[in-house]
């Protein structure tokens, strides 16, 4: 063929191209996007309860708005994060990549964004949506909510009270406000952020609006699930989780985190009830999730189980049907891709993410897509200073319908972080196991419920508990989860799974490696070394005993 005939037939295709792109745009819906997004919110809406086939923790939470949502709209049964740590999953969730194709933002302490990988905020900035935020969308890590144009976009002079409720409304009705009096004042601010970033759009412009509470993320108020919101810690006995003592002081740990969920479905009520006001309701896209599992727990945040990586996906969708639950498997990722079709925008390369708009637009219940039946979730460094050398944790996992396969890469480290001061006959002192996370074992959040395992390990009735929750773990993990949902009874080396076993690890390496994972590909890999391993952040300089101070 002649230099010109190519040149020729390059110019004509680039034309389709674009041709082809802009009838794409112009057949989008471009719908407004509200997003509320609540840090560490785990699957906990009272819309889930009876799912599972089981007695769960949504039988006791009361979360009537975002059951409004579901009812109107599609609740997502099967939905995952791809890393269950704040900083990681968010990279993961703006860029639509897998979280370790996010370069420095596959970490949480040291996290760097690299500017080079695109975001859908601001794709669809660029794409014409007036976008506004308020409160946390992408941190730990600098720029702090880089992707999603750093605090240029924010809106949040009315107060950020929101950020922590129970630390803020426990104090007035402590002093004798009445419960209903001081949530309203928290819930003035949510509302007037809101409305802010509404009187700031161009008539008749498309908006993106992310609220990022961060109130589920610890610490909070001791005893405030009971006195904030009516929950009584003993409604929760025989529901908890088989790796969770059911024992008052973690009851009522438990029952405080509940009601933070119920703090963030009151924001959800405020924001819809502004967003009918406004006459925008009918062509605006809500949709409801959390960034992980439970925090200050065995299993929840910075574990690869359901209780770390399960989380709530509810979307109400314009003029499509409403009340339907859906199986599919679904990844938060899959949101990035999703936002950039109902905005007419063309997705870049390099996505692990599906567009939910097929699914958001089918009439049907169940599974619908028989290909979406798994999901790859992993973590690499959470808190920099848990393990000596400021070494990762590196986990990946497999899940299906079926199974979840755990590789752990190097089980000769200690998942939740180095023991520090506990021994068989010590442990730091109980106030800071409560409520500094460095103390020990620092990829698990501080809590009551953390410094009740480390007080009773050498119990004989509660050391399972705690090995479960600190302890080193094998390079392999197995669990079936039609049999052993909470998965506690690992089949690893149950010659009867051998087989299913080196199935999903063959599935799993191969799948890793075409993402082209650097865990997989590089020898070694690069979160082995800086600036991975870099101790460059304030919170590894903690001052033992006060969460607020730091050291010089």
């Amino acid at each position: 063929m002649s230099p010109v005939k190519k040149h020729l037939l390059c110019f004509l295709f680039g034309l389709f191209a674009w041709a082809h792109a802009g009838r794409a745009a112009d057949a989008a819906p471009r719908w407004n996007i509200l997003f509320i997004f609540a840090d560490d919110w785990g699957r906990y809406a009272s819309c889930y309860k009876g799912l599972d086939g089981r007695p769960t923790l949504n039988d006791v939470i009361k979360t009537p708005n975002v059951d409004r949502v579901a009812r109107e709209g599609v609740l997502f049964k099967n939905a995952f994060v791809n890393a269950p740590s704040c900083t990681p999953c968010r990279s993961s969730l703006l860029s639509g990549r897998y979280f370790f194709n996010c370069n420095r933002g596959a970490i949480l302490n040291g996290a760097v964004w690299d500017s080079s990988i695109p975001t859908f905020p601001l794709l669809l900035r660029d794409a014409g949506y007036s976008i506004g935020k308020s409160y946390k969308v992408w941190s730990p890590g600098t720029p702090v909510d880089a992707p999603f144009g750093g605090q240029q976009y924010a809106f949040e002079k009315h107060g950020n009270m929101a950020q922590h409720f129970s630390q803020h409304a426990a104090p007035m009705v402590q002093q004798g406000m009445s419960v209903s009096l001081a949530r309203e004042k928290i819930l003035d601010q949510v509302r007037g952020n809101f409305e802010d970033f509404l009187a700031s759009r161009k008539a008749g412009q498309p908006w993106h609006y992310f609220f990022g509470p961060t109130t589920t993320h610890r610490t909070w108020v001791k005893g405030s699930g009971k006195l904030l919101w009516g929950i009584e810690p003993d409604s929760l006995k025989g529901k908890m989780p088989k790796f969770l003592p059911d024992v008052p002081e973690v009851r009522e740990d438990v029952a405080d985190y509940l009601g933070e969920c119920q703090a963030v479905d009151a924001y959800v009520g405020v924001l819809l009830k502004r967003l009918e006001e406004t006459g925008e309701a009918n062509r605006t896209l809500i949709v409801l999730s959390g960034d992980h599992g439970m925090p200050g727990v065995p299993a929840g945040k910075c574990n690869l189980y359901d209780m770390g990586v399960s989380i709530p996906l509810i979307m109400r969708v314009p003029g499509a049907k409403g009340g339907r639950i859906v199986d599919d498997f679904v990844r938060l990722p899959d949101l990035a891709p999703t936002f950039m079709e109902i905005a007419g925008v063309a997705p870049p390369a390099g996505l692990y993410g599906r567009t939910l708009l097929p699914l958001l637009k089918s009439d049907k219940n169940g599974q619908i897509d028989a290909t979406r039946n798994w999901v790859i979730t992993g973590r690499e460094r959470h808190v920099a200073s848990a393990r000596e050398g400021n070494l990762p944790y590196p986990m990946r996992a497999l899940r299906t319908p079926e199974f979840v396969y755990i590789r752990n890469f190097a089980p000769d480290r200690w998942p939740m972080g180095s023991p520090k001061g506990v021994t068989p006959t010590e442990m730091p002192d109980f106030a800071a196991l409560q409520g500094v996370t460095y103390t020990a074992f620092a990829d698990m959040d501080a809590s009551p419920t953390k410094a009740w395992l480390v007080m009773h390990r050498n119990e004989p009735d509660w050391k399972w508990y705690y090995e479960f929750a600190f302890g080193k773990r094998p390079g392999e993990e197995l669990y079936d989860v039609r049999k052993d949902p909470d998965q506690v009874n690992n089949l690893a080396a149950d010659p009867a799974f051998a087989k299913i076993k080196q199935q999903l690890s063959q599935r799993l390496l191969k799948t890793l490696t075409d993402a082209k994972d650097p865990r997989i590909i590089e020898q070694p890999p690069r979160f082995e070394h800086p600036p991975f391993t870099d101790m460059n952040d304030k919170e590894t300089k903690r001052v033992p005993g006060d969460p607020k101070k730091t050291k010089e």
